[in-house]
């Protein structure tokens, strides 16, 4: 007898249907073909101890299997529970007329109970706009595909509540949950808040123009300086994310199984971390079967690189071209994956390989030379796309023993927002601008005309700080943002002064 059972593969972040046909006949033997994997083949004796421990029986004839496309690699365990209600059906231990209106996946332990998977999200999308009457799945991962309005998600723990479901009409339970109640709940809680900072008033002003206008920032301070604590808490001041940016988040997340138990949509923008021993594949993504990397896990948030100068040279060169286009095209010989990657990169560094300054009062100081070869480390164009180099200091004692709570990150965040929606409205007919750190030169010479004595001011201050040329496009970026925050329609020379100051780096002479 023949069944068909479907279930589904993901690729980059959408889901192509595959149909599982399952033929029971006389004869004996065990056929599965369609290019399946490893973990596929090996499925048969995970799903014959589920079934014996149910009181159900592997059946003793020739069972062939075909995963239709038949030319398109599957992978991974997720379709234990497929197969397994296939052989059943088709070797008439179970009744299942209607099995082939639903989407079925999970991987199975050998007492029949169901393991997490991953993509359900992609995959239940993919169901909705196939029409399938519902999609069974793993409980654990059922709120991360209910999230998708218009199809039953039915969460389960074990095959024989699918089986008694099919076989004898026993219902299962359906989730439901409200996805913009549930986001919108969860948006205001943050984990990290800036009020726990303790002076460094002038770098938490620096990280809100990076977020108010999307730069990537670099702080370059010695050791317990407070770099890696600020930069935690950039994504708490970001503008929340809409629905459609979270929706985005979470598919990617849910590719690769990083969506936590128990959690629908992901309400808070991402940050990232990864180690310095990170290899270019583990960040840009890619593999035999290309997976996202850590720049696609932090789209729509943050990707903090701690000390930049300790990454592998041709590690942090793979950013530039994610930076400029906010996607990574992965190719293949039979395929092509693209996974978005629009992130803010914050870096920290120290200034020199000892970590302080060259300050004659610290226990371990290095030359201007030894200073300039560490720095040397990070490439040219890679430093071009980063618009704000700021210096942190330690926080005297005066100022870690007080008190005083500092401004809230909710506080920040709203006078950010109101900095974004200026900006949206400003790029509304730009196609692929939102801010103002993905403007053009053209895009420049429209949005940020200085009057003459602002230019005047710009002019003097290269010429004294010997500010190189790539300083200008960024200086001007910056004071555009500054005045966002300030809501003032033109850049003032108060603006451009600001936005003087975090071009530390392109200082000559700034080591001394």
């Amino acid at each position: 007898m023949l069944v068909k059972v479907y279930g589904s593969a993901v690729f980059g972040v959408e889901a192509t249907t595959i149909t599982v046909e399952v033929n029971v006949a006389t004869g004996i033997g065990y056929h599965l073909v369609g290019l399946p994997d490893n973990a596929i083949k090996e499925s048969s004796f995970r799903i014959a101890a589920a079934l014996q421990n149910n009181s159900y029986k592997f059946p003793g004839k020739k069972i062939t299997i075909n995963m239709a496309p038949a030319d398109l690699r599957k992978e991974g365990s997720a379709y234990d529970l497929t197969l397994a209600l296939g052989i059943l059906a088709a070797s008439n231990q179970i009744k299942a007329e209607d099995i082939g209106d639903y989407l079925i996946m999970g991987e199975l332990s050998l007492d029949g109970g169901l393991q997490p998977i991953k993509g359900a999200l992609p995959i239940a999308i993919k169901a909705k706009e196939e029409g399938y009457k519902g999609f069974i799945l793993p409980i654990q991962n059922v709120k991360e595909a209910a999230i998708v309005s218009g199809l039953d998600v039915y969460g389960v723990s074990n095959i024989l509540e699918v089986i008694k479901y099919f076989d004898k009409g026993i219902a299962l339970e359906k989730t439901v949950i409200d996805t913009r109640k549930e986001f919108y709940n969860d948006l205001e809680h943050l984990e990290h808040d800036f009020a726990d900072v303790k002076g460094q008033e002038s770098i938490k002003r620096c990280m809100e123009i990076a977020a108010a206008g999307g730069h990537n920032v670099i702080l370059i301070g010695p050791p317990g300086a407070g770099k890696t604590m600020l930069a935690k808490r950039l994504p708490s001041i970001l503008p929340p994310m809409t629905l459609q940016e979270a929706l985005e988040t979470t598919k990617i997340h849910s590719v690769v199984g990083k969506v936590k138990e128990n959690v629908g949509l992901m309400s808070q923008r991402p940050f990232r971390s990864p180690h310095h021993t990170i290899s270019d594949v583990a960040l840009v993504g890619g593999g035999a079967y290309p997976q996202p990397g850590e720049i696609s896990l932090s789209h729509n948030g943050v990707l903090f690189l701690d000390e930049l100068p300790e990454f592998k040279r041709g590690v942090l060169e793979v950013l530039r071209q994610p930076l400029e286009d906010r996607e990574v095209t992965i190719s293949r010989a039979k395929f092509t994956v693209t996974y978005p990657s629009s992130f803010m990169l914050v870096a920290s560094m120290n200034p020199s390989p000892s970590g302080f300054f060259n300050d004659p009062d610290s226990p371990m100081s290095s030359s201007p030379g030894e200073m300039q070869r560490y720095l040397s480390k990070i490439s040219g164009p890679l430093l071009d796309r980063i618009d704000i180099h700021i210096e942190v200091t330690p926080v005297p004692f005066e100022k870690l023993s007080e008190e005083r709570v500092g401004e809230k990150s909710v506080d920040i965040r709203k006078r950010v927002t109101v900095a974004r929606q200026i900006q949206t409205e400003r790029f509304k007919d730009k196609e692929n601008v939102h801010y103002n750190a993905q403007m053009s030169v053209k895009h420049i010479s429209e949005y940020c005309k200085l009057e003459n004595s602002s230019k005047e001011l710009l002019k003097i201050a290269m010429a004294r700080l010997n500010l190189s040329a790539r300083a200008y496009d960024r200086i001007l970026k910056v004071s555009r943002t500054i005045a966002d925050l300030s809501e003032s329609e033109n850049i003032q020379g108060s603006h451009i002064s600001e936005a003087i100051q975090y071009r530390s780096l392109d200082r000559e002479g700034w080591l001394g």
